[in-house]
């Protein structure tokens, strides 16, 4: 170390030396939360809940729960449906990783007017879509609020209309009335495209959660809660017309991470054909373990992140939902060993992998969505305007967590 270095270690104060480790953090704000600001916080969080919660007087409510799910969860939520005179019917299997709906189940679910869910098969079965579709029922689906003390957390907190806000001017992007492509690039080399028909995109945005609708209010609403992850960008469910579609995905992605995995050291590439995966590249252990259970996958969802105080760096159980973070959904042509050793008690099954991606750059035929990991719309008038009533614009939608 040369005496340049030593100097850049040292801070020249009134004629003497002080070490740069005696005075780090000085410059900045106490991290230590008052009481009263923490139950200020805790507050605008439970407000949250109970809106998202939207309880009717006469709902029939069914929970779909597991075991691993943490009892003051369902405590919360059953109470406030007492608050409203409700007493919820409890279905407790084992696992969230229910591909199906059982047959004794059915009965009891299709008396329900709204629906608390843990199960994997809420989001895409036909049989829960028809539920929603032809009966108007209301289904919040629970991945990330598995533990009640989350309601302490940032991301619970931050204004749910926002999230909204943020869904409805991302979805103003794409271009209507004509065909387009998604393209997907990085500066590591990615290039995916996704072609998507003008009725494609009409399909799809016109889901709830496109609307921007993050609440159980209207028929027919999904939602999630925490109010974290977003509408997929690309998800066949909801896009097309006979699912037996072949959607031309086509391209290469080089993923930073995936659920179960350590960020990735080495650039793994993952090239598509007609939208099942050909190949992965790559010669470190990870990229080894990718080409056996990746190869012959297909994309199933392409998931957005668009919550701002969703921790950047958290992707279990489900890709990060920072805003402008990327998840690709990969269902595999079988179980994956690695998923059962790795994460046994994973809310997904192990016929799932999601890859993660932080600093794609998103196209919607010549409209921007996402610049570099960055959504867009954060700059949008409207979103800014709604985050100055709850708070310091910048602050809300920029100041990220790590």
């Amino acid at each position: 170390m040369g005496i340049s270095d030593l100097h850049a270690m040292q801070l020249d104060s009134g004629g003497n030396s002080v070490s740069l480790e005696k005075v780090i953090g000085r410059g900045m704000p106490s991290a230590a939360a008052l009481p009263s600001t923490e139950i200020e916080q805790f507050y605008q969080a439970v407000s949250n809940f109970v809106h998202t919660f939207d309880f009717k007087t006469g709902d029939t409510v069914v929970f779909l729960a597991d075991k691993l799910l943490d009892q003051r969860v369902i405590s919360a939520i059953t109470g406030l449906a007492a608050a409203h005179g409700i007493k919820p019917i409890m279905v407790m299997t084992h696992t969230t990783n229910m591909m199906e709906i059982p047959e004794d189940v059915k009965p009891i679910l299709e008396k329900a007017t709204f629906v608390v869910s843990t199960w994997f098969c809420s989001a895409w079965h036909p049989y829960c879509i028809a539920l929603r579709r032809d009966k108007g029922q209301r289904w919040v689906k629970i991945t990330f609020f598995r533990n009640l003390d989350l309601l302490h957390s940032e991301q619970a907190r931050f204004p749910t209309e926002l999230v909204g806000e943020l869904v409805r001017a991302t979805a103003a992007r794409f271009p209507r009335g004509k065909d387009i492509v998604l393209k997907f690039t990085d500066t590591r080399g990615s290039d995916l495209t996704i072609p998507l028909t003008a009725r494609m995109v009409d399909k799809n945005l016109s889901t709830n959660r496109w609307k921007g609708e993050v609440l159980a209010t209207s028929p027919g609403a999904y939602v999630h809660y925490l109010p974290t992850h977003g509408p997929n960008l690309y998800e066949p469910g909801p896009m097309l017309d006979d699912l037996n579609t072949i959607v031309k995905t086509s391209g290469t992605i080089y993923p930073q991470w995936a659920v179960g995995f350590e960020p990735f050291s080495e650039r793994i590439g993952v090239r598509f054909e007609n939208n099942a995966i050909v190949e992965v590249s790559g010669q470190s252990p990870d990229a080894a373990i990718l080409r056996e259970m990746l190869i012959g996958g297909v994309l199933i969802e392409l998931g957005c992140g668009f919550n701002p105080k969703w921790p950047r760096h958290l992707i279990y159980p489900a890709g990060s939902n920072s805003p402008g973070s990327l998840h690709f959904g990969i269902d595999l042509l079988k179980p994956a060993d690695y998923i059962k050793k790795k994460m046994p008690l994973w809310e997904e099954p192990p016929v799932h992998v999601d890859l993660c991606t932080f600093d794609t750059t998103v196209d919607a035929g010549e409209n921007r969505l996402i610049t570099a990991g960055f959504l867009d719309a954060l700059k949008d008038k409207a979103v800014v305007d709604m985050a100055a009533r709850y708070g310091e614009p910048v602050d809300l939608l920029e100041n990220w967590p790590d």
